[in-house]
C-alpha cells in the first residue's frame, strides 16, 4: 500500500498542465475516454517540433488508456502531395506510434463542413464578401483600431445561400467572392473580426481531384473536424492561442460535441529552424540534398543520421510541457541520443585517415584472428572475430614525430597498445621521396602481450584502433556537424539573411577510409559506435560495393558535463 501511495504522489508531482487538465476531466466524469489526433498538412515533411506533439497526443492517450487519430489537414491543394502523406505516415510508424483503423483526412469531411456552412448562413452567421482578399485585409483594421463592416455583410441569409451554393458550383472566378463568418468587426481579437471560412479555388486536390472549387479555411475545418470524430483534447502549439475562441464559436454555433483545445509551446531547438517555409527554401536553393538530408531536423533526415525513434521519445519526453517559448540545447537531444545509442551500437573499428603500418617482426603470411566484444554494455551483443595481419593501418592523427610531453599515442620508439591485439613500438619512419611526407611505419610487437596484457605486468597509456589492411572495406565517410553557426538562426539584426549563418563545415566528405570486415554487412539504417571516432550510421545509398557511412554524433557529450556541474 506504501508502495502504491508513493507512486501515485510520484505521478502527481509530474503532472505537466496538459495531463493535470486531462485528469481533472476523466475524475469529474467529464469525459469517459481521451481521444486526441495528430493533425499535419501535408505540405511538407514533419521535423522534430512535429515529434513532439507526435509523443503527446499519442502518448497521452496510451496512458490514459484512449485513443489518438491520424488526421491530414489538407485543405490548401495548391501545397499538398502524396508524397508528403506517404512521408507522414512512414514517420509516425517508425517513431513508434500506431493510429489503427483512424486514419481520417479533412476532406473526408468536405461534403459535411459544407453543410454546416450552410447552417451558419441560415442562422444569419456567415455571409457572401466580393471585398478582394487585399480589401478584407485593409477592412480588417489593426490591434489598436477596430475593423470596419463589409458592405456585403447585410445580406440576406436566402440571398447568402444562394451565392454560396453558386460559389460551389463554380460560376464565379477565383478569388472574387468568400464566405465570412458574421461575428464582430471591433472584437479585440483579430481572428474574430469577420474571418474567411471558404475561399474559391480552382486546383486539383491529391485526393478529390476536380470535385470542389471552394475550399475550407483551415480555422474551420479544424474545430469541426475535432468534433466530428469525438476529440476530447485538441492539442495544438502556442501560435493557435489567439484562434482559440474562434475554434470554440463555430462548435457553440453549430451546437455540436464541444472539443477543448489546449496549447502548448511549440518546441525551438539550437543551431537550427523549424520553420517548414524556411526548411523548404534550404531544399529549392540546393543548401542541403532534400528534406532528408542528414543536416535537416526533419525527421527523415534525422534517421538517415542515424537517430533513434527511441532517443527522440526519451528527448521529447524529458523538455516536457510549457506554456511558455523557449530554445532547447541541442545538446540535450544530442546527449539522449548517445545514452541510447552507447546501450545499442556494436563497437567496431574504422580508420578515417590511414597510415600504414608494417609490424616487421609478424609473420608476413599470417592470419591471427582476434576476439572481440560487440558491446561492453551488453553481454547479450556476443563478440565477432577480427584478422590481424602484418600489414595494418592506423589513424594517421595517432602518430607524430616529435610529440610533445604526455602524448600518449604512437611516435618514434614509444609503445602503445593496438585494440585487441598486441604492443608495438615504432622503430622506423617510411617517407615519400619527392614530398617527405610520412607514408609508413615499420613497428614490432610483443607476441606476449595479445589482448593488453604482459608478463611483466606493464601498461602503457595510449591504446589505438587499426583496421587489418589485407581485409579493410574501402568507405566513404560524411561528417556531419550543425547547420548554422548561430544559436538562434532567426535571432536577426534588422536587414540580416538567416541564410547568412549557414556553417560551411556542416559537411565534411571523406574518402579511401577504411572498415573492419565485419562492416561489409552493414545495411541501410544499420548503427554503429566507431570506437574514438562517435556513432555513425550506414546511408540509405550504401552498398557493399561502396559503404557509404554518416556520422551520426560525436562521442564528447557536453550536456553530460552541465548535468554534472548542476549537480
Amino acid at each position: 500500500m506504501a508502495d502504491e501511495k508513493s507512486a501515485a504522489a510520484e505521478k502527481t508531482k509530474t503532472l505537466d498542465f496538459i495531463r493535470t487538465i486531462i485528469e481533472e476531466d476523466l475524475n469529474t466524469g467529464k469525459h469517459r475516454k481521451i481521444h486526441t489526433r495528430f493533425p499535419p498538412e501535408p505540405n511538407g515533411y514533419l521535423h522534430i517540433g512535429h515529434a513532439k506533439s507526435i509523443c503527446l497526443n499519442f502518448g497521452v492517450a496510451q496512458e490514459y488508456g484512449g485513443l489518438c487519430n491520424l488526421r491530414y489537414d489538407d485543405t490548401n491543394p495548391t501545397k499538398e502531395e502524396q508524397e508528403y502523406v506517404d512521408a507522414i505516415k512512414d514517420n509516425v510508424r517508425w517513431l513508434g506510434f500506431d493510429w489503427k483503423d483512424r486514419e481520417y483526412f479533412a476532406s473526408d469531411y468536405y461534403e459535411r463542413l459544407n453543410d454546416f456552412a450552410e447552417q451558419l448562413i441560415q442562422k444569419g452567421k456567415a455571409y457572401v464578401c466580393d471585398l478582394s482578399p487585399e480589401e478584407i485585409r485593409s477592412y480588417r483594421g489593426t490591434l489598436t483600431e477596430s475593423g470596419r463592416n463589409s458592405p456585403y455583410r447585410d445580406r440576406s441569409p436566402e440571398e447568402n445561400l444562394d451565392l454560396f451554393r453558386r460559389m460551389r458550383a463554380g460560376e464565379y472566378q477565383d478569388g472574387s467572392r468568400t464566405l465570412r463568418a458574421k461575428i464582430d468587426m471591433a472584437s479585440g481579437n483579430l481572428n474574430m473580426r469577420d474571418p474567411v471560412i471558404y475561399r474559391i479555388m480552382r486546383a486539383t486536390h491529391h485526393r478529390t481531384e476536380d470535385t470542389w472549387c471552394i475550399y475550407p479555411m483551415y480555422d474551420y475545418a479544424h474545430p469541426v473536424s475535432d468534433s466530428l470524430e469525438g476529440i476530447t483534447h485538441s492539442l495544438c502549439t502556442l501560435e493557435f492561442e489567439d484562434h482559440r475562441p474562434l475554434y470554440d464559436w463555430f462548435l457553440e454555433e453549430l451546437d455540436i460535441f464541444r472539443s477543448r483545445q489546449i496549447e502548448f509551446a511549440r518546441l525551438n531547438l539550437s543551431y537550427t529552424v523549424m520553420s517548414k517555409r524556411k526548411l523548404l527554401s534550404l531544399v529549392e536553393k540546393g543548401v542541403v540534398d532534400g528534406w532528408d538530408d542528414p543536416r535537416m531536423p526533419a525527421i527523415s533526415g534525422l534517421r538517415r543520421r542515424g537517430y533513434s525513434p527511441e532517443a527522440i521519445r526519451d528527448f521529447c519526453d524529458r523538455i516536457g510541457l510549457a506554456k511558455r517559448e523557449s530554445l532547447v540545447d541541442i545538446a540535450l537531444l544530442e546527449h539522449c541520443l548517445r545514452e541510447d545509442l552507447n546501450q545499442t551500437s556494436p563497437r567496431v573499428m574504422a580508420v578515417l585517415r590511414p597510415l600504414r603500418v608494417k609490424i616487421t617482426d609478424f609473420p608476413e603470411d599470417k592470419i591471427e584472428w582476434l576476439e572481440a566484444e560487440n558491446n561492453p554494455e551488453d553481454p547479450s551483443a556476443g563478440s565477432r572475430r577480427i584478422p590481424f595481419t602484418r600489414e595494418i593501418f592506423i589513424e594517421r592523427t595517432d602518430f607524430m614525430e616529435d610529440p610533445p610531453k604526455k602524448y600518449f599515442r604512437l611516435s618514434p620508439g614509444s609503445e602503445v597498445r593496438l585494440k585487441h591485439a598486441y604492443y608495438i613500438t615504432c622503430t622506423n619512419i617510411v617517407r615519400d621521396t619527392e614530398t617527405g611526407e610520412i607514408t609508413e611505419l615499420r613497428c614490432t610487437h610483443d607476441p606476449e602481450s595479445r589482448g593488453g596484457w604482459t608478463k611483466d605486468g606493464r601498461r602503457v597509456k595510449g591504446t589505438l584502433h587499426w583496421v587489418s589492411a589485407a581485409h579493410a572495406v574501402p568507405a566513404e565517410i560524411r561528417l556531419y556537424d550543425h547547420l548554422f553557426t548561430r544559436e538562434d538562426p532567426l535571432d536577426l539584426e534588422e536587414g540580416e539573411d538567416f541564410l547568412e549563418s549557414l556553417n560551411p563545415d556542416s559537411l565534411e566528405v571523406l574518402t579511401g577510409c577504411l572498415l573492419e570486415p565485419e562492416l561489409e554487412k552493414a545495411h541501410p539504417f544499420d548503427r554503429f559506435q566507431f570506437l574514438r571516432h562517435g556513432y555513425f550510421c550506414a546511408d540509405k545509398d550504401s552498398t557493399p560495393d561502396k559503404p557509404i557511412f554518416n556520422r551520426t554524433v560525436t562521442l564528447r557529450d557536453t550536456w553530460a558535463k552541465i548535468e554534472k556541474k548542476q549537480s
